[in-house]
């Protein structure tokens, strides 16, 4: 067989061609795209089949790059929208030319399609044409590339296999928390786009390095722009990652951040089978039992918020979960007890990564596994401990170092050779069940003889 028939042969073979091409940098599959059409159409679903935006003021209504998007849109299936925070994003107030005063912007989504340069002059962008004005002269063209909703739908309409959304904002000075900035328009037309294209298979959703205030925006239900039918796209999500800012609290400190927290996850509870919550900086309460915090449960409200709504939260129950996993939490054995009670039907893996309890223990926590199991076997998973000896390169060591060290690890040795003979030497009384022990607790240390005869030629120092 000649090499351009084996080479055919190789190329025509989808799997194996598309195990071939997973594997070569993206800069070699840049290159071999410009080969011929038909190299340019295998590579392009691995070449973008993951893209990257961070929104600039032409980003989504440069005529060219549009066009482009529309023509590549169709292999993307995971997005990441970044927006980090900075002075570009920072929205001064409006202040009326003529006396000076501030001027409240009350903003409303403009929704309609995109339109001609005459359309666009006979209705106001904003509002009124003072206000559109006042924009205009005053904000920068960051501010109005993310309010251009119109875009925004335009361009997530052209990705109808979009099965990934990341998100991605951080930077967030804590004196600007309560101030509105760039960011949060372009969420509010990133939310309002994803609505309102045709994103049929969109299933996982990463809220990566978000402030709190960004989920007010972002939520279908109480954000800008909202539709009766908003929640519908954002109940296909399956896989939910949140990755928020803490904002230090206290009794006595405003809790609506955690409010925003709580309605946001209340729209997944029906759908999502797979949640990730993790706190960036200090540690944060527990997301999923936010209806149990001190500070939303007191009745006296604090002075910063004097007509915050006191009506108790209710609890979030998932009825589809299947895998949680909370990072830097701060929570109460109870909290934990009473989540695992309330989704025992359906959770399978729990994770509680560098958390700590305010109140209770650990098993008080995980007492409902022993009412579901209706044993403590949970409790005896076995753990293996055996030293493994440290090696240290001879390099810049005297001599008397290197045998002092030598020595040490020859003891160590030593020590395990009698573990080995007291594994292989079953107890009297045991019979076959000592010995099945025996072998298998010899495989769980040693693994297997070659493994440790190749451990022990690696060795810096040698093994007499």
């Amino acid at each position: 067989m000649s090499s351009a028939s084996a080479f055919l042969q190789f190329w025509w073979t989808d799997r194996v061609r598309d195990n071939f091409l997973a594997y070569v940098p993206k800069e070699d599959l840049c290159s071999l795209r410009l080969a011929c059409h038909d190299f340019s159409v295998r590579t392009a679903p691995l070449l973008f089949r993951q893209l990257a935006i961070t929104l600039r003021p032409s980003t989504f209504t440069k005529p060219a790059r549009m066009v482009a998007l529309e023509r590549i849109g169709h292999h993307v299936s995971e997005l990441t929208f970044n927006m980090p925070h900075g002075p570009d994003t920072f929205l001064p107030p409006l202040l009326d030319c003529v006396t000076g005063e501030e001027v409240t912007f009350v903003y409303e989504p403009c929704c309609l399609p995109a339109r001609s340069s005459a359309a666009r002059l006979s209705v106001p962008t904003y509002g009124s044409w003072e206000m559109t004005d006042l924009l205009v002269k005053q904000y920068p063209p960051l501010f109005h590339a993310a309010a251009n909703v119109s875009s925004f739908i335009r361009a997530f309409s052209a990705l109808p296999s979009l099965k990934h959304l990341k998100i991605s904002c951080p930077g967030q000075e804590a004196a600007h928390r309560y101030r509105r900035s760039t960011v949060d328009y372009a969420l509010i037309s990133l939310r309002i786009a994803v609505e309102r294209s045709p994103l049929p298979d969109l299933d996982t959703l990463s809220l990566l390095s978000i402030h709190p205030g960004s989920l007010l925006y972002l939520n279908p239900t109480m954000g800008f722009g909202a539709l009766p039918h908003s929640a519908k796209r954002w109940r296909q999500i399956r896989k939910l990652a949140i990755h928020m800012d803490t904002i230090p609290y206290s009794l006595t400190s405003p809790a609506d951040h955690l409010k925003l927290l709580h309605s946001y996850l209340q729209t997944f509870s029906g759908s999502v089978r797979r949640l990730v919550f993790r706190w960036n900086g200090p540690k944060g309460p527990f997301p999923l039992a936010l209806g149990s915090e001190p500070s939303l449960t007191t009745s006296s409200p604090p002075l910063a918020c004097p007509r915050r709504c006191h009506l108790a939260l209710r609890p979030l129950k998932f009825a589809r979960l299947r895998f949680m996993e909370v990072e830097n939490a701060t929570l109460d054995a109870s909290q934990v007890s009473s989540f695992i009670t309330a989704h025992r039907r359906s959770i399978t893996e729990f994770n509680f990564e560098d958390s700590n309890l305010r109140s209770g223990t650990w098993d008080e926590a995980l007492a409902p596994l022993t009412r579901i199991s209706g044993n403590e076997r949970w409790k005896k998973k076995s753990e293996e401990v055996m030293d493994v000896p440290l090696v240290l390169s001879p390099e810049g060591l005297e001599e008397g170092e290197v045998q002092r060290v030598r020595r040490e690890q020859e003891g160590v040795m030593e020590r395990m050779r009698k573990e080995q003979r007291h594994l292989r030497s079953p107890a009297p009384g045991t019979g076959a069940w000592g010995k099945v022990m025996g072998a298998r607790g010899r495989g769980l240390f040693w693994g297997t003889e070659e493994h440790m005869r190749r451990f022990l030629r690696s060795s810096v120092l040698a093994w007499r």
